[in-house]
């Protein structure tokens, strides 16, 4: 919601470009904790012109979608989108595999408890890295996506879970790379920053850059940002070091 038209939204996007975004994630529904969910036609009438727009103006550039409807996704993927970013994992739509499955665009598969609107009303869990992982398995190996490859994982930080349980996740975020896929991660201005550094989202850039750093050392292959330049120079810098020779 925050540019309110179409030139605004490609205005921002070429600035990411050029600061160094590989993929524009673009979405119409707010998944922030305690947001409502709005109808598959409003979601349609936001998110159609906008792909369409960024496709046309930046033809080299990868284009995210994130939705959780496989109606959209489906639509959306023959637009153009390279990938498909469902923050439900699978659980929201029982279509979302079907569909996926058959696309050649990528589908990150995120890890989520609740919905966005009660994500964060008392998350809870046994062991949070052992049943996110159990999440992960479970679902990949729905007979759907048997055979796809190109699926990235997300654990979802800040998706039902307490501040604790994302730092817990982060600390062993290396387990996942068992799986043997990419891993997304996305710390951008979120609580689970504020929380510990009495920051306002506003204010949590430096936060957001030294979680950043500590997940590309531990395997994360993607960042999801706002602050694009910082994560892109954070990259460089990081795989500068692994370069280098030593045992990071």
């Amino acid at each position: 919601g925050k540019h309110k038209s179409i030139n605004d939204l490609l205005s921002h996007a070429g600035k990411m470009i050029d600061e160094g975004a590989a993929i524009i994630d673009v979405g119409a529904v707010s998944t922030r904790p305690g947001s409502s969910p709005v109808s598959l036609e409003e979601e349609k009438s936001r998110i159609f012109p906008v792909l369409v727009a960024v496709l046309e103006k930046f033809p080299g550039i990868i284009v995210s979608v994130d939705t959780y409807r496989s109606e959209i996704a489906r639509e959306c993927c023959s637009i153009g989108a390279g990938i498909i970013n469902d923050i439900s994992g699978g659980q929201a739509d029982a279509e979302m595999f079907e569909i996926m499955g058959k696309q050649n665009a990528a589908y990150v598969l995120m890890h989520m408890q609740g919905t966005p609107l009660t994500m964060q009303l008392n998350p809870t869990y046994s062991n949070v890295t052992v049943d996110i992982a159990g999440f992960f398995a479970e679902q990949l190996a729905k007979p759907a996506l048997n055979g796809k490859k190109n699926i990235i994982l997300d654990p979802g930080f800040g998706f039902g879970k307490t501040v604790e349980d994302n730092y817990t996740l982060l600390k062993y975020l290396e387990a996942f790379l068992s799986f043997g896929h990419p891993l997304l991660a996305g710390f951008s201005r979120k609580s689970m920053i504020n929380k510990i550094l009495n920051t306002t989202p506003e204010l949590a850039l430096n936060g957001t850059t030294i979680l950043n750093t500590i997940a590309l050392m531990k395997g994360a292959s993607i960042l999801r940002v706002h602050d694009v330049k910082e994560a892109a120079e954070t990259i460089k810098l990081v795989t500068t070091l692994r370069d280098s020779g030593l045992n990071v």
